[in-house]
């Protein structure tokens, strides 16, 4: 017989402090984990300056087809040269925009308690965003639904490790696209009260979801616009192009205060170059080009790079993740984006169908490459599989252990060495040829000395073969039944959810945004 998933004490409802908690799991409190490590830094000097000049030289000689007449006569006026969409623009000119720009800022959303710190040293994760299918032990693989949308909310909401909503964890394909950002806000806002994120594809859309998190916090105009509220990522055209929409939606946030993260799409061997050096520098180029603009229009604006640099399989041309090559250009990444002090951004992904071996060591490799790079925003961070194209809430749930072993592996940067921690007495006491899980030193301390898992089996064969051979997508999957049972939403002010469903209801009589079909 197969094992249900034992009840302990602690963990919850995300750590929400206006409620109780459940006990499907005892899970690690909120924080915002904090990176201790020097960064790895495969480039010395004259590498990092190389990539920058090359980057510079990019944007100089060749320029970046900006596909947004706004962009392109924001960019006139600074200066920049301009013929048609493509725009070039100088080194001096780009970097005093860049020291415009914050190499730190908070978002704080509806909860104030789930502010976070993007920059310096802190590391947030996001889950898995923008998938158009799903897969699960009991479905297998199918479209994105809004069912099943709503239930990688409450995951999101559940785990403290997770600290931002981001997209859509999965596509719903059964609402209509006109509506759908309004029907996927609502509930991402009232599901959860974590920051939470705009798809920059379109006025209408972008605006739709700026006022929803402005009424969701119960905030005046003047206040939203006061701080970060919510954030946009958008993402380049590789190579060399940004599209309108995207610019569209990024100037937007930028005019009102909210923060932009610009991530471009670099496979090399298909849409950069082979070599990660140069991958890198046209992914900075890209990046570089629309802060620049964002800087312009909007000085002081929150910003941060992101990037998506990895290679594609050269049998197939499939992409690639997780990849030696993928770590490396993490980690390059990080090191130019500390020279231009902006925020990093990077993600936690795979290449994997199902969530078995190769989708847990590629993931571990992608996220310990975003801790090596002292990445600041991880996303994708729990449920990412097939490439970005599945969303699967056992993988999910498997990530999530990963990501509090490494907040639980940060915490364990300094260690206490008086007396009592060097344990001499208790070296004493036991002796040679003894064990210490009965001295006294160990009783005090067994229940917190190391980390404990939730999804991991660390009995013996026998054991486990006895308790009924449970695999661990087979562990996690009951665990992910488990959340949806006993969820609970957090606790949200009435009159601000009345507000934001008579928003929603009216927008959606007036057509919600516009589509070809």
């Amino acid at each position: 017989m197969n094992e249900e998933p034992r009840k302990r004490r602690a963990g919850g409802r995300a750590g929400n402090k206006q409620r109780a908690g459940t006990a499907v799991i005892d899970q690690m409190p909120w924080r915002i984990p904090v990176n201790p490590d020097a960064p790895v830094e495969p480039l010395d000097a004259d590498g990092v300056q190389r990539i920058h000049k090359t980057a510079m030289r990019i944007l100089r000689d060749i320029g970046i087809e900006f596909l947004n007449p706004d962009a392109v006569a924001h960019l006139k006026r600074a200066g920049c040269k301009v013929d048609g969409t493509n725009v070039r623009m100088d080194e001096p000119f780009v970097m005093e925009m860049l020291s415009h720009a914050p190499s730190e800022f908070t978002i704080t959303p509806r909860n104030p308690d789930r502010e976070l710190i993007i920059g310096g040293k802190h590391m947030v994760f996001v889950n898995v965003s923008s998938p158009p299918n799903a897969w699960d032990l009991e479905r297998g693989k199918r479209s994105g639904d809004f069912e099943t949308f709503k239930e990688f909310m409450k995951l999101t909401q559940y785990f403290n490790c997770i600290h931002i909503a981001g997209g859509y964890p999965v596509e719903p394909i059964d609402i209509h696209p006109s509506v759908r950002h309004l029907d996927c806000l609502y509930e991402k806002l009232t599901l959860t009260d974590k920051v939470v994120h705009a798809y920059s594809l379109g006025a209408e859309r972008v605006e739709d979801v700026m006022e929803m998190t402005r009424i969701a916090g119960g905030l005046t105009e003047e206040e939203f616009r006061a701080k970060p509220r919510m954030y946009t990522n958008i993402n380049s055209v590789s190579p060399l192009k940004h599209d309108f929409p995207m610019l569209d939606g990024a100037m937007r946030l930028a005019k009102r205060g909210q923060p932009v993260v610009v991530t471009p799409f670099t496979l090399a061997g298909a849409m950069a170059p082979v070599t990660m050096a140069g991958a890198v520098a046209l992914s900075l180029a890209e990046a570089l080009a629309a802060i620049a603009l964002l800087q312009y229009i909007a000085p002081g604006c929150p910003v941060a790079i992101g990037t998506f640099t990895s290679n594609v399989d050269m049998k197939s041309g499939a992409p690639a993740f997780g990849t030696p090559e993928y770590m490396r250009a993490t980690q390059m990444t990080g090191q130019l984006v500390r020279f231009y002090k902006l925020p990093l951004r990077s993600s936690g992904v795979c290449a994997a169908n199902i969530p078995d071996g190769q989708a847990m060591w590629e993931t571990s490799n992608s996220l310990w490459a975003a801790v090596q790079s002292r990445t600041n925003m991880v996303y994708h961070a729990a449920g990412w599989l097939e490439g970005g194209l599945i969303a699967s809430p056992e993988k999910f749930v498997m990530d999530c252990e990963v990501l509090q072993m490494i907040q639980r592996y940060f915490e364990e940067v300094t260690f206490a060495t008086d007396e009592d921690d060097l344990a001499f007495d208790a070296i004493r006491e036991v002796g040679a040829g003894g064990h210490y899980f009965g001295c006294q030193h160990t009783q005090e301390r067994y229940s917190t000395a190391f980390y404990a898992p939730f999804v991991s089996d660390w009995r013996n064969y026998e054991a486990w073969q006895q308790d009924g051979s449970v695999w661990t997508p087979e562990r996690a999957h009951r665990i992910y039944k488990q959340i949806l049972d006993e969820f609970e939403a957090p606790a949200m002010d009435a009159t601000a959810q009345e507000e934001l469903r008579r928003f929603v209801a009216r927008r959606k009589q007036e057509g919600g945004a516009p589509t070809d079909f």
